[in-house]
């Protein structure tokens, strides 16, 4: 999920583009740490009540978005709360996956570490406005979740591996933009809202690794 990001007339100087990426990803490591204890502490949790912290979630992100331009210490404690919430919501898939192939889970995490930091270097350096695709990548992923809820009632050949391959595209692109956009940005009080965009990349691209990774436990 990609945030529009407000502007002002005078672009970052060097040092707050310095200082802008070194407080988004500070607050992405620390979200990403939550969400790590939020799964280990809904490690026994049903499935019925991830998806009640699912929801509280993404209630989460929406009082973040409107949080961003008028608090910045309600905008990181709302980023915080989403991470830790979605960490209790992926417990019981983690948990999952850590019972029948512990390996996956560690797969998964360097592959995603990798990826991220890939498709981030690339957004980051390249002068080619990204805005369009990520226009088109949005409609991609409402696509993706379409064919998604299509697996559940009708089965494809290989249709796990299909998706996760085709979601990892989609997400490529995304993480792309959104590194764009941290060095784009014009406001330094949208620290909060990029982290939770790039955190959500990443969180999306381990859980799609991990589905490919733990195919041979299936």
């Amino acid at each position: 999920m990609s945030s529009d990001t407000p502007s002002i007339s005078a672009p970052l100087t060097h040092d707050e583009s310095g200082t802008l990426f070194g407080q988004t990803m500070g607050l992405v490591a620390v979200t990403a740490g939550l969400f790590a204890l939020g799964a280990y502490l809904g490690r026994d949790m049903t499935g019925m009540l991830a998806w009640v912290f699912y929801i509280l979630s993404f209630v989460v992100l929406f009082a973040l978005n409107g949080a961003a331009q008028r608090s910045e210490g309600l905008a990181i404690g709302l980023l915080f709360g989403f991470g830790v919430l979605l960490g209790l919501a992926v417990a019981p898939t983690i948990s999952y996956y850590v019972g029948v192939d512990p390996q996956a889970v560690w797969q998964a995490g360097g592959a995603t570490a990798l990826f991220i930091a890939g498709c981030g270097t690339a957004g980051y350096a390249t002068r080619r406005d990204l805005a369009p695709l990520a226009r088109v990548l949005f409609w991609a992923l409402l696509a993706l979740i379409v064919f998604g809820i299509v697996l559940i009632f009708v089965h494809i050949p290989n249709g796990s591996l299909i998706y996760a391959i085709l979601g990892l595209v989609i997400f490529a692109g995304l993480t792309m933009f959104d590194f764009q956009r941290l060095r784009r940005t014009k406001d330094i009080r949208t620290a909060p809202l990029l982290a939770a965009s790039i955190f959500l990349d990443a969180l999306n691209v381990f859980l799609l690794f991990l589905s490919i990774f733990g195919r041979r436990s299936s």
